[in-house]
Formats: structure tokens, sequence, C-alpha cells
């Protein structure tokens, strides 16, 4: 599986995937054509251009964010020391986008994991912690020219007060969940993944 020769997925290791991701068989096998369609270069691996080069991600103010969480993740986890993803972590990195079922644990995909990636987002120096300018940074890619300076400082200011509990003037990630209790992160971080 972890060269371009694989071009087939074995049974047992559908099987170890589908313990540990809780996606089904039909699920994996989808997920590994589109991980060989954007492994353009067939070389067993995703690189952070192959992630760039989809459309999805391309036109998405935050696509870059995203990818860099992607890659933030898997290197947090022991997983990707040279900034390239594997069919297994790339899995495992999707895990976290699957609806949370009220009936089985996923291990890799809780309310905290999914809070986990979206504050890997924010944390731009990767430094465990959300400054103001940082959060500035992103929410300027969200919103660009729609708002004034005047206007981006001022959200910027009041998220970081509201968030920031032990008044550090950043924002932990303990922050960030706190913040976010009222989000349904859930929803809003899930993709409906076709059987």
């Amino acid at each position: 599986m972890g060269n371009s020769s694989s071009l087939m997925l074995r049974d047992e290791e559908i099987d170890e995937i589908m313990d540990e991701t809780e996606f089904n068989r039909n699920q994996i096998v989808r997920l590994y054509s589109r991980f060989l369609s954007l492994d353009k270069k067939g070389q067993g691996y995703l690189s952070r251009d192959d992630f760039l080069n989809v459309p999805e991600l391309a036109v998405n103010p935050l696509g870059d964010r995203i990818v860099d969480a992607f890659f933030t993740l898997a290197s947090s986890n022991g997983d990707n020391e040279e900034q390239q993803l594997n069919f297994r972590q790339f899995v495992r990195i999707l895990a976290h986008f699957q609806p949370i079922s009220r009936v089985k644990k996923n291990a890799l995909n809780s309310r905290k994991d999914k809070l986990l990636f979206a504050f890997k987002m924010y944390d731009l120096n990767k430094n465990d912690y959300i400054t103001r300018e940082e959060f500035k940074v992103i929410l300027n890619s969200m919103v660009g020219a729609n708002i004034t300076s005047d206007q981006l400082d001022k959200i910027a200011d009041r998220t970081i007060e509201e968030a920031d509990a032990d008044r550090d003037g950043k924002i932990s990630f303990d922050e960030f969940c706190r913040a976010m209790e009222k989000t349904d992160i859930e929803e809003k971080m899930s993709i409906r993944f076709l059987n």
C-alpha cells in the first residue's frame, strides 16, 4: 500500500482500516480510488501540492489552512515527519469528518478531535495558542475586503477578550473548546461519505 506498485488494497488492510476508522468497506474503496486520483505522480503518498490542486480546496479561502491542519494533525500523531500522507494517514484524517455516531464510538472522531482540527487551522505558528494576530489573519482570509481594518480589529479584540479566560492575551486549546461549547461542531465539521 505504501508505494505506487500497490494498486489494490488487501482485504486485511481494509479490515484494519474499518476497525480503526469506522468507515465501511465500500467507503474505504472509494477513498482509495480518490487517493489514487490525487496521487498524480503515482508515488504512493500525497504532498501539500496534491491537496492544493483539489479544486474545492483551491477556491476555498481557508484551503491552505485546511491542508496545513491535515499535515499538522498527522505530525502530532507522530505519523508524518516528511510532510507526506500515505493512504492510511489520509483515511485517518478524513475519519475526523465523519458524522459522530450515537451508537459506535470512533476514537478518531470525537467532538474534541473535531475541535482540535479547527484549532490547528487558527494556530498559524503551531505554538498551541491562537493570538489576536493569528485570528486576524484567518478572519481576513474568510471575509477579505468585505469589512474594514478597524472592524477586523474590533472583531479580533472582542473574540480574544471573550475566549481568553486566563487573560494572557491568547487562546489555548481548552479556552477554544469552552468558547465553542454552544457551536454544533459535530454537524459543521462532518462530511457525509457515500456508501
